[in-house]
């Protein structure tokens, strides 16, 4: 049996942070998602998917991610229900994370309308644990197109 997610979309408000009595970091947030085809009318239609990540990711999301950044989540489907204050059975859908990739460096998702070209991928990939661990990626790109060439050396190729 398998049950694996796969999503890329924008977050549709900051993620919510919160913890258990134990101590456990839980956060949680929406994930705009645009289906591949059009409607009848032309238009793109979009998903709205509740997702929740535990623990160290969850604090990391918290801490990095915002309204509109684009963010890629790797999970499973998770259903569950409960009671509500009025006696009725809830039942909730949502993707339990076990990955959020952040998929935009920090500067492109404050220069732009976060909900701008929605679900359009912006281009500005990198790896999230350099992005946390090293503060060099958050603000001093070095690949950023400022209109210069780059000049590297053969000597400085891997290969």
């Amino acid at each position: 049996m398998l049950n694996r997610v796969v999503l890329v979309g924008r977050l549709t408000r900051d993620p919510e942070l919160r913890y258990t009595p134990n101590g456990v970091a839980v956060a949680s947030f929406t994930l705009a998602v645009n289906r591949t085809y059009t409607n009848q009318f032309g238009e793109r239609e979009t998903d709205f998917i509740n997702v929740v990540v535990w623990r160290r990711q969850a604090e990391n999301v918290a801490n990095y991610l915002k309204k509109g950044n684009l963010a890629g989540v790797d999970g499973r489907l998770q259903t569950r229900s409960y009671e509500n204050n009025q006696g009725q059975r809830v039942y909730v859908t949502e993707v339990v994370a076990d990955s959020v990739q952040f998929l935009e460096p920090r500067s492109a998702s404050q220069e732009r309308d976060p909900l701008a070209d929605f679900g359009q991928p912006s281009g500005g990939f990198q790896n999230p644990t350099e992005r946390i661990d090293n503060d060099r990626f958050l603000d001093d790109d070095p690949f950023s197109s400022d209109g210069q060439t780059i000049d590297i050396s053969d000597d400085d190729l891997p290969f």
